[in-house]
């Protein structure tokens, strides 16, 4: 995806700029995991170092909250293109697109920050074995010898309240759209709408859809086998098929591919 937007020009928008960073966050993501994860299954006893285990754990929640953060933009982009297409690419500049990536990652990554000091003050004196196939929040909460309630608490308030805040943006951006969209009055005119969000809001309702079951359950649902295969579709499987999701969808991008794969034949 981020090379088809690359070296097609006509996908040099900001619809396409944004999509782009979310692949390569999604590229990044899974890269944290994935070979971990591989290694965990071809070991017989797999390990992995405290600062490995910090680092694993640093670049998940860093690129995991910078996805959220650029799910809301995207959200801002489409409700921007709808709304008022003669001006959006004044309003959608190069400069501001641009910031708007840039405080995504700076967000992601800070938040991660805050979120590894906090935990990895914790002192850890029981068992050295994580159950799980990561460095997961939860799995290495339970090996720190003081109650980490108080933790747990200010890590979920913390990390909910970006969660929440990036999912208010994206529904009331949608509200808006939807608005907007009932006024057009041609039905060609509402499909082409709708389809240009039809890619977004999927990948929006499997993140969200994916960390809720993940986090928000009650504690007496929690089955340690179930969480390592919820954890693996949201760490591998939702990465990997984002860019499917954006490329399918999209007219403009299979247009693009088959053009890109008719000059490599050629």
């Amino acid at each position: 995806m981020i090379l088809v937007i690359r070296f097609i020009p006509h996908l040099h928008t900001p619809m396409y700029f944004f999509i782009s960073n979310l692949s390569f966050v999604d590229t990044c993501y899974t890269s944290v995991i994935a070979p971990q994860m591989l290694v965990n299954f071809l070991v017989e006893n797999p390990t992995i170092s405290f600062s490995g285990c910090a680092t694993q754990l640093y670049f998940y929640v860093a690129l995991g909250t910078t996805e959220c953060l650029l799910l809301a933009v995207m959200a801002y982009d489409r409700y921007a293109a709808i709304y008022n297409p003669l001006l959006y690419s004044t309003k959608m500049s190069k400069r501001l697109c641009l910031q708007l990536v840039v405080l995504s990652y700076i967000g992601g990554f800070l938040h991660s920050s805050i979120y590894i000091i906090t935990t990895f003050q914790l002192p850890f004196c029981k068992s050295n074995e994580i159950s799980h196939f990561f460095c997961d929040i939860l799995p290495l909460l339970k090996l720190s010898c003081i109650s980490t309630k108080t933790i747990e608490i200010l890590l979920y308030t913390f990390t909910g309240s970006i969660s929440m805040s990036c999912l208010i943006i994206i529904l009331v951006s949608y509200l808006c759209i939807l608005s907007t969209i009932l006024k057009i009055s041609s039905g060609e005119g509402r499909k082409k709408a709708f389809s240009t969000c039809a890619s977004h809001v999927t990948a929006v309702t499997l993140f969200y859809g994916t960390i809720s079951f993940m986090y928000l359950r009650p504690s007496s649902s929690y089955s340690e086998e179930q969480d390592k295969v919820v954890a693996v579709i949201y760490t591998v499987i939702i990465p990997m098929l984002n860019p499917v999701i954006y490329s399918v969808r999209n007219k403009e991008v299979k247009a693009a591919l088959r053009k890109m794969l008719q000059k490599s034949i050629l």
